[in-house]
């Protein structure tokens, strides 16, 4: 069984291939040979070298206002949506009245769209600041800790599912031992439930902090990246070079490729270390 599913192997993974060929690997490549040339459409082009690299970080000094307010926000968010996703996950998989209807309602967020998502949370915080006569337009940390909140109430449930899971599959004899030699809560967590969910905690480390970097929907709907784009992501900043400025759609393409390559950076390095931690555990 195992010989005729090697030989057929390259058969089955053939279409996948060519499909990934196409959707990512042809355009990434198009894209990155775009980014060192002026163009307006993909058969204008012209070769100018890595000007359009020098002119992101000279000419356009919001780009790197961007990149830091986008990395703090990451940082922020993932750690804030994984302890909270988990202590929700280790306080639903106890036998308490109601965990089902809990774990729903703490799930549906994930399932309502960026713009509606950042509309109503925009409502909210407006509606709370007025009573200050303030609204998130005011400052700067309004806006960034508005974008944690929406980006903790649309994600902690879902990943509050993967927890649930991995919980859910720790042998229970290891618990009842556990309670049987007295150890207590704390040291249950740590020695045990910990390292036998860290596969689950690697991927969702990696998911919420692919989805803090890309970040579109949320931050158009909630700020629009104001005050004087105090609070604009790199995915808005990108977006905003390439079509709102005429003449700067090389320079937008040289943003978008800094932009994949740290992205990945960081993803790799942190599935990395998260791995790490696993086989050490």
């Amino acid at each position: 069984m195992e010989k005729s599913i090697r030989r057929y192997f390259a058969l089955f993974a053939l279409p996948g291939l060519i499909c990934f060929f196409i959707s990512f690997v042809i355009p990434f490549i198009w894209g990155l040979v775009l980014s060192f040339c002026s163009f307006t459409t993909i058969t204008d082009v012209t070769f100018t070298g890595f000007e359009n690299y020098i002119k992101a970080f000279t000419i356009d000094n919001y780009f790197t206002g961007a990149f830091v307010f986008t990395l703090l926000f990451t940082f922020v968010s993932v750690i804030l949506i994984n302890v909270i996703a988990f202590a929700f996950a280790l306080l639903l998989t106890r036998d308490i009245p109601g965990t089902n209807a809990f774990r729903t309602i703490i799930f549906m967020p994930n399932l309502i769209g960026g713009i509606v998502l950042g509309w109503i949370w925009n409502v909210i915080i407006n509606g709370v600041l007025a009573k200050f006569q303030m609204n998130i337009m005011s400052d700067t940390k309004f806006g960034f800790w508005g974008l944690v909140i929406l980006m903790l109430w649309q994600n902690a449930g879902y990943m509050m599912v993967i927890y649930i899971a991995a919980i859910q599959n720790i042998p229970q004899d290891e618990l009842e031992a556990a309670a049987i030699d007295g150890a207590s809560g704390w040291t249950t967590l740590t020695r045990i439930t910990i390292p036998a969910v860290m596969p689950s905690i690697t991927i969702c480390l990696f998911l919420t902090l692919t989805n803090c970097f890309k970040l579109y929907d949320q931050n158009l709907a909630l700020t629009a990246g104001n005050p004087n784009h105090g609070t604009e992501m790199l995915a808005m900043n990108i977006f905003n070079t390439f079509y709102s400025r005429v003449g700067f759609e090389g320079v937008g393409q040289a943003k978008a490729v800094i932009f994949t390559i740290v992205v990945a950076f960081i993803a790799l390095i942190q599935l990395a270390m998260t791995r790490k931690k696993e086989e050490a555990l």
